[in-house]
């Protein structure tokens, strides 16, 4: 008599609709990831204090001009640290076989994606409010609007900077290669983003490069709401654009993430 055999059981295929169980399990295991990891702590949170810190004391005799700059570089420091830490842990997950790993389970690219968003946003929380509360409560930054909109910015600032280092991991073949992006992806913006010299003084060609990268929109959200009491209609079209440009990237990272380097 033949014996009945049980079916196979066939592993199903990853699916790619977003998942918020999955999602928040990988924001969770990255949470815990950087628990174990002091030094990169230390540089997501502090460095952007630091460098607040020594700025305010760099024009210790010129407080108006602290003013009127620190809050343009309250957004500028929190993106500049999530974008090199955000690219540099993606990477390295990739390197060490461990994203491929996790793609060949039932975990779509979103996920992926989503969950580093996630956990890296939750941080960027966290260090938003201590710049932001360095700058207004301890360093004694004048601003004449909300410092709940000063935070606003900076934290939007932080997430497109993790968005952005979530997409240029996807291109580097080292953490060598991630930190070079920097220049590359960082440094125009921050040349062209009205920091030094308001935009519409630039060459025109230059102005109307500027006025597609969105540090631009994240500088200027900061000096509305340095020079104006409420929020005005220009401050919501900035957030927006960051908030946009943010989700944007995030996607095009999706989309272009590998499972492992070549």
């Amino acid at each position: 008599m033949t014996t009945p055999t049980t079916p196979t059981a066939v592993p199903s295929a990853p699916t790619h609709v977003l998942s918020p169980a999955r999602t928040t399990a990988t924001a969770a295991r990255v949470l815990r990831q950087l628990a174990h990891d002091p030094r990169t702590i230390a540089l997501l949170l502090l460095i952007p204090c630091v460098m607040l810190f020594l700025l305010r004391y760099v024009f210790d005799g010129s407080p108006r001009t602290f003013d009127n700059i620190g809050a343009s570089l309250l957004g500028i420091f929190p993106l500049i640290t999530m974008f090199l830490v955000t690219s540099i842990a993606t990477l390295r997950e990739r390197t060490s076989g461990t994203l491929e790993r996790l793609l060949a389970m039932p975990l779509g690219k979103a996920d992926l994606i989503a969950g580093y968003a996630l956990a890296f946003g939750a941080l960027a929380i966290v260090q938003s409010a201590l710049a932001t509360g360095l700058a207004l409560w301890f360093l004694g930054l004048d601003v004449t609007g909300s410092p709940w909109l000063l935070l606003l910015v900076a934290l939007l600032d932080a997430l497109l900077g993790t968005a952005l280092g979530l997409f240029v991991s996807a291109f580097a073949a080292s953490e060598f290669q991630a930190v070079q992006f920097m220049p590359a992806v960082i440094f125009p913006q921050l040349l062209l983003c009205g920091l030094f010299t308001p935009r519409d003084t630039m060459h025109p060609a230059l102005e109307a490069v500027s006025d597609v990268l969105p540090m631009s929109y994240a500088v200027d959200g900061m000096n509305e709401v340095l020079r104006h009491t409420d929020m005005t209609a220009a401050f919501v079209r900035d957030a927006l654009v960051v908030a946009g440009c943010a989700l944007l990237v995030l996607a095009l990272g999706a989309a272009t993430l590998r499972r492992r380097t070549a």
